[in-house]
C-alpha cells in the first residue's frame, strides 16, 4: 500500500511529543520501582489522564506515516494506563483499537470505517508492509489478544496471530497434530525489539508472558467447566508453569485440586491444594476445597481441622473486594474470569463455614461442639444485616429454618431439651402466618426444583414453599413433643404430637403420585415421616399414661403411614401385651421376626438432618426384654388367629377415623396456635 500524500507535522512538534511520551514512561517505571502500592496507584490515574492528552492532541491532526510509530506507542502505553487504573477498562477502552487501525489505514489513503474489527486487522496486516510500523502493530495485535482473551473469544485471537505469521512468512515448524494451536501461536510469536526513543510501560515480552500463562489458564477453565478433566488438567499444568503473580498462581493450583478431585484423585488434588496455600495463605478457597476432599476421604479430624483454620483466617481478614497490583499493568487477573473460576473461588462467609463444623460435628456424633457451633451460626445469623451470609447457588447454609432445628436436635442429644423447645418456639412462631388453612397438593401439580436459598421466595412455587413452611413448623412441634417427653412432661408433649399432627392434617393429597406410594415428591415423603415420628412419639406418652387403647391406634396409624416400619411395630406390639391381648402380640411378634431383614429404610433416602435425633428417639429401647417374655409365652402358649378389636387395614389415614377424630381434637389447636388464610405471605426465612 502507498503512503498517502499530505502534510507532514512540523519536526519540533514531533520532538515534544516524544519527548513527554518519554517522560510519562520513566516518571512511571520510578514510581513503580519504589514499591509503594498506594503512590503506585496514584502514578497510574495521573499517567492514564496525562497519556490520553497526549494522545487527544495528535489525533487532532491528520495521520502521517511519520508520526505514527510515536503515536501507536502513545496509544499502547494510554490503553495499558487505562487498564491498570480501572479493571472494567479492559473491556472499555477495545475502540481505542479500532480507532488506531483506522488512523494506520488514513495514513495510506484507505478507510475501513464499515469493517468490524477482525476485518480491520486482516486488511492491515495483509496491506501495511512498512517496516516502521512492524514492532508498534505487533504491540497493538498483543493488546488485542489480551481484549479478546477477557472476552474469551478464542477463535479470533487464534485467526489474528495465524495472520501475524503469515505476514512474518517464517517458514518455521507447523503445529504438531494434538498440540494446542492458540499457545503455539502466541508461544510462536516474535516479539519485536524495543526502541529506545520509543519507551514503553510494559514490554511486549511481558506481555507475550501474560497472554501464554492466561490463554492456558482460560483454556483448562472451560475445559473443566465442559468436564474434559485430562485436557483441562494438562492446561491448567501448562498455566501453573507460567508468568503470573502469587495470587493467580495459588488460583491455578486450586483450579488443578478440584479438577484432579473430580477426576476421582482425591490425593493429587490434596497435593496441589496445599501448594495453592504455600503459594498464597490468603487464597481461602483452597482451604474450603481441601476440607471437601477430607470429607470425601472420611477423614473426619482433617476436615474439621480445615474448617477452623478457615473460619479462623475468615474472621481475621474478611474478604473483600481485591484490586490488582498495578505493577504490571496488563495481568491474568484482569483477562481470565468465567463463572466457573467465580464458582471455584468464591470466598464463604464465616455463618457459612461455621454452619459445616456445626454440621460435620453433629453427622460424626460430636454433640456437645456441634451445639457450640450451631449456636454461634445462629448468633452470626441474628447479628444484623453486616453479618448476613449472601446465599448464592453453591452456598453451604440451607434455609434459615432448617439451620434452627439443626440446632435444636443437637440441643436434644446434647440434654439441653429446654434450650431446644426454645429455638423451635422462634421457628413455629415465625412460620405461623405463612401456612394456609388447607393445602391442596394435586399428583399433575409440576413443583420446580428448590432454588438457591439466596434467591428467596419469589422463584420458589408457592405452594412448595407453603408444603416447606408446613413441614418447618410440624418439625417444630415434634422436636418440642420429644423434648418434653425426656423431661417427663407426657401431657404437654401428647400436646404438642397432637399440635404437629394437627398441622399436617392441613394437607391434602390428591392422586396417586403425591400420596401414600413407593415414590411421592420428596416434600410430602419428609411430612410422612414427621407424621410417622410423632404418631410413634404421642403413642409412647400415652403408654406412659396407662392410656393404652389411645396409644395402640396410634401405632397402628403409624404402620398405615409406614408399613413394616420396626419401631411403630415393636410399639404396637408392646401395647397389644399391655391391653393383655398377649395372643395377638405374640401372633404378631412371629410374624416379623420370622419375615426376612427388612432393609434400613434410611437405605436411598435423604431426610432432612434436622429430623435425625427423632429419629433416634423414636428407636423401640425395649426390644431385647419384651422379645424375652413373648419367648417365654410362646414356650407355654400355641397363638391362634389374630382377633383385633380395631381395623387395622392400610386404609388412607386421612380417611380413618381416628384421623377424623385427630381434626377433631386439633381444631381447637390449630386456633390456639393462629393459622390465617394468608398463605401466600412472606416472612424473614
Amino acid at each position: 500500500m502507498k503512503r498517502r500524500r499530505g502534510a507532514d507535522p512540523e519536526p519540533g512538534c514531533l520532538k515534544a511529543w516524544a519527548d513527554r511520551n518519554r517522560d510519562l514512561a520513566e516518571s512511571w517505571r520510578a514510581v513503580r520501582c519504589s514499591g509503594q502500592s498506594g503512590a503506585v496507584a496514584r502514578e497510574v490515574r495521573r499517567q492514564q489522564g496525562a497519556s490520553r492528552e497526549l494522545l487527544l492532541e495528535m489525533w487532532r491532526l491528520p495521520a502521517a506515516l511519520p508520526t505514527l510509530p510515536l503515536e501507536l506507542t502513545v496509544l499502547y502505553n494510554s490503553l495499558l494506563f487505562s487498564v491498570g487504573a480501572s479493571d472494567s477498562a479492559i473491556k472499555r477502552e477495545a475502540e481505542g483499537i479500532r480507532m488506531g487501525l483506522l488512523r494506520v489505514l488514513e495514513s495510506f489513503g484507505s478507510g475501513g470505517q464499515d469493517l468490524s474489527t477482525e476485518e480491520l486487522w486482516q486488511k492491515v496486516l495483509q496491506e501495511v508492509t512498512a517496516e516502521e510500523l512492524r514492532a508498534p502493530l505487533h504491540r497493538l495485535c498483543a493488546l488485542q489478544a489480551g481484549w479478546w482473551l477477557a472476552d474469551r473469544r478464542l477463535g479470533s485471537i487464534t485467526s489474528l496471530f495465524c495472520l501475524l505469521r503469515q505476514a512474518e512468512d517464517t517458514g518455521r515448524a507447523r503445529c504438531s497434530q494434538g498440540e494446542n494451536k492458540l499457545l503455539y501461536l502466541l508461544k510462536a510469536w516474535q516479539v519485536p525489539a524495543e526502541e529506545a526513543s520509543l519507551p514503553l510501560v510494559q514490554s511486549a515480552e511481558d506481555l507475550k508472558e501474560t497472554l501464554c500463562t492466561s490463554a492456558a489458564f482460560l483454556q483448562g477453565l472451560l475445559e473443566l467447566e465442559a468436564e474434559n478433566f485430562p485436557t483441562a488438567f494438562s492446561l491448567l499444568k501448562e498455566a501453573a508453569g507460567g508468568f503470573c503473580s502469587k495470587r493467580v498462581l495459588a488460583q491455578i493450583y486450586t483450579c488443578l485440586g478440584c479438577c484432579a478431585q473430580r477426576m476421582g484423585k482425591p490425593q493429587t488434588a490434596l497435593q496441589h491444594l496445599k501448594r495453592a496455600l504455600q503459594v498464597d495463605f490468603q487464597c481461602l478457597p483452597a482451604l474450603h476445597h481441601a476440607a471437601a476432599v477430607y470429607h470425601e476421604l472420611k477423614e473426619t479430624d482433617a476436615e474439621l481441622q480445615a474448617l477452623a483454620l478457615l473460619y479462623e483466617a475468615l474472621e481475621k481478614n474478611p474478604p473483600g473486594a481485591t484490586s490488582s497490583n498495578p505493577r504490571f499493568l496488563m495481568q491474568a487477573e484482569l483477562l481470565v474470569c468465567t463463572p466457573g473460576l467465580a464458582s471455584l473461588l468464591r470466598h464463604r462467609h464465616p455463618s457459612e463455614v461455621k454452619y459445616l463444623l456445626a454440621q460435620r460435628c453433629l453427622q460424626d456424633g460430636r454433640v456437645a461442639d456441634a451445639v457450640e457451633h450451631y449456636l454461634d451460626v445462629l448468633t452470626l445469623l441474628q447479628e444484623g444485616p453486616q453479618q448476613q451470609v449472601p446465599l448464592v447457588g453453591s452456598s453451604a447454609l440451607p434455609r434459615i429454618p432448617e439451620v434452627f432445628l439443626e440446632a435444636a436436635s443437637a440441643l436434644e442429644q446434647a440434654g439441653r431439651h429446654q434450650d431446644a423447645i426454645t429455638v423451635c418456639e422462634e421457628v413455629i412462631s415465625r412460620t405461623t402466618d405463612l401456612i394456609p388453612r388447607m393445602l391442596r397438593v394435586e399428583e399433575e401439580l409440576e413443583l420446580p426444583e428448590c432454588p438457591s436459598p439466596g434467591a428467596g421466595l419469589a422463584g420458589l412455587s408457592q405452594k412448595k414453599e407453603n408444603l416447606h413452611c408446613l413441614a418447618w413448623r410440624a418439625a417444630g412441634y415434634l422436636h418440642q413433643g420429644w423434648a418434653r417427653a425426656v423431661l417427663g412432661e407426657s401431657k404437654e408433649a401428647i400436646t404438642q404430637f397432637s399440635r404437629c399432627l394437627g398441622d399436617l392434617l392441613r394437607v391434602q393429597l390428591c392422586g396417586s403420585g403425591v400420596g401414600l406410594t413407593e415414590n411421592p415428591l420428596p416434600e410430602v415423603e419428609v411430612l410422612q415421616k414427621i407424621r410417622l415420628l410423632s404418631l410413634i412419639g404421642r403413642g409412647t406418652q400415652f403408654l406412659e399414661l396407662g392410656k393404652h387403647k389411645e396409644a395402640l391406634l396410634d401405632f397402628q396409624h403409624g404402620l398405615q403411614i409406614s408399613p413394616g416400619d420396626p419401631a411403630a411395630t415393636s410399639y404396637l406390639v408392646l401395647a397389644l401385651w399391655k391391653l393383655d391381648r398377649k395372643q395377638e402380640a405374640a401372633a404378631h411378634w412371629l410374624k416379623i421376626s420370622q419375615s426376612p431383614p427388612r432393609e434400613d429404610e434410611q437405605v436411598g433416602r435423604s431426610f432432612p438432618l434436622y429430623l435425625m435425633s427423632c429419629l433416634q428417639q423414636a428407636v423401640f429401647p425395649h426390644r431385647e426384654s419384651l422379645a424375652s417374655r413373648l419367648q417365654d409365652y410362646l414356650g407355654h402358649h400355641r397363638p391362634g388367629p389374630l382377633e383385633m378389636t380395631r381395623d387395622t387395614s392400610l386404609s388412607p389415614l386421612l380417611q380413618s377415623p381416628h384421623a377424623r377424630l385427630a381434626r377433631e381434637d386439633s381444631e381447637s389447636l390449630l386456633d390456639e396456635a393462629g393459622s390465617p388464610e394468608g398463605g401466600n405471605r412472606t416472612g424473614p426465612f
